[in-house]
């Protein structure tokens, strides 16, 4: 698990934050840690939410704000309701950030 130079509380915020922007845009450029790091916890929320029923919906919308839950469970999930697993892509753009040096990549629903 990475940590981010974070403790555990403001850590899963983050990652959380990240997920749904995530969701929002449906692709993002950002580290490639960040992007290994956020890729398990959205492709369970996509397997949540593609069960379609109220306890899935209500998980969701404990785990991400209110917008990032509904198109998650509305416009995301339904494609890929025939998909066993896989939901992200992750490609490193081989271009590093100016400031750190950091690879950085994108990820995005497939």
């Amino acid at each position: 698990m990475r940590k981010f130079g974070r403790k555990k509380g403001p850590r899963k915020l983050f990652v959380q934050g990240l997920a749904s922007n995530l969701i929002m845009r449906e692709k993002i450029t950002t580290t490639t840690a960040r992007a290994k790091e956020i890729r398990p916890v959205v492709e369970k929320m996509v397997t949540m939410a593609r069960k379609g029923d109220l306890a899935s919906f209500r998980n969701l919308m404990k785990k991400l704000p209110k917008k990032s839950a509904e198109k998650l469970y509305y416009d995301i999930a339904p494609k890929y309701k025939s998909r066993k697993g896989g939901y992200l892509r992750i490609t490193k753009t081989g271009k590093l950030r100016k400031r750190d040096a950091s690879e950085q990549s994108v990820i995005e629903f497939v």
